[in-house]
């Protein structure tokens, strides 16, 4: 059976050129079988594991900023290790229905961030996690809450 003159042209405008889809990104999936943040972090947490990234963090973010929920940092042994890493971790969020996520630092890979909306994860060289040591300003409590305790 072929299409209906409609059908033809609801098709043509759902279809991009090339050049537009590099131009507009997808929307992100609004429907019910969006995989849950909870799966995103262990989804990223395994795919670290699995590259044997060194020295890994998951700092809780709610209720300090707005950003993301949750941060994780961890380290490369090189900057070809880091860039292994950030691969793969990209990879596996899109395989696993997480879409593209959002990434800077890759072409140096001394420091990669990678933007997966609730999830923040930088993968960093050792000596350039320790010049800015997130660990330190990301998990501490905020002033509020060591005068109270």
């Amino acid at each position: 059976m072929a299409p209906t003159g409609a059908d033809q042209q609801g098709s043509a405008l759902n279809q991009l050129s090339s050049r537009e889809a590099l131009v507009h990104e997808l929307p992100a999936r609004s429907d019910a079988d969006a995989p849950a943040a909870e799966d995103l972090r262990s989804v990223a947490l395994g795919c670290l594991a699995d590259m044997k990234a060194e020295d890994t963090v998951e700092i809780d973010l709610v209720g300090k900023t707005s950003i993301a929920d949750a941060m994780i940092i961890t380290s490369g042994r090189s900057q070809r290790h880091v860039g292994s890493i950030a691969d793969k971790l990209l990879q596996e969020l899109k395989a696993k229905g997480f879409g593209n996520a959002r990434v800077e630092g890759l072409p140096a890979c001394d420091w990669v961030l990678i933007d997966a909306g609730d999830l923040l994860v930088h993968i960093f060289r050792p000596e350039v996690r320790h010049f800015y040591n997130l660990e330190k300003m990301w998990g501490a409590d905020r002033p509020g809450d060591r005068l109270a305790g």
